[in-house]
């Protein structure tokens, strides 16, 4: 595979931003190559995720977020407030023991966001 101007300006664009769209992706892409369209972007992303370059993750109901192979973590995300926050993958290490025990499946927490409340939702209805 070449690393095409259009495809290097993709990966660029997912590591600057770290977690983004497609849309936001494309929108980084068009500062600097303007004729670069969504279409485009999409099948970037899904070349670079093949390529295990990229992955994406679902925070929500919303387009997936796509970030760099190596940035690892499992996405906490407030189903009240929005905010998304990053733990370590570690800390699922003992769930992704048991279902391997348990029923063989190996869990890839990477690529997995949990939904629940965040602290400063939690202590705001606390306070109520």
């Amino acid at each position: 595979m070449r690393m095409t101007p259009q495809r290097q300006l993709v990966l660029d664009a997912v590591r600057e931003l770290e977690h983004a769209t497609p849309e936001q992706i494309c929108q980084q892409v068009q500062r600097t190559a303007p004729t670069v369209n969504i279409t485009t972007v999409y099948r970037t992303l899904e070349l670079l995720e093949k390529l295990s370059l990229v992955r994406h993750t679902h925070l929500g109901h919303g387009a997936p977020t796509y970030s760099v192979d190596e940035h690892e973590h499992v996405h906490l995300v407030c189903h009240r407030c929005g905010r998304v926050n990053e733990v370590p993958c570690s800390l699922l290490d003992g769930l992704s023991a048991r279902l391997s025990a348990d029923t063989g499946f190996r869990l890839d927490a990477s690529h997995l966001a949990l939904s629940g409340t965040c602290q400063v939702c939690v202590n705001e209805e606390e306070n109520l």
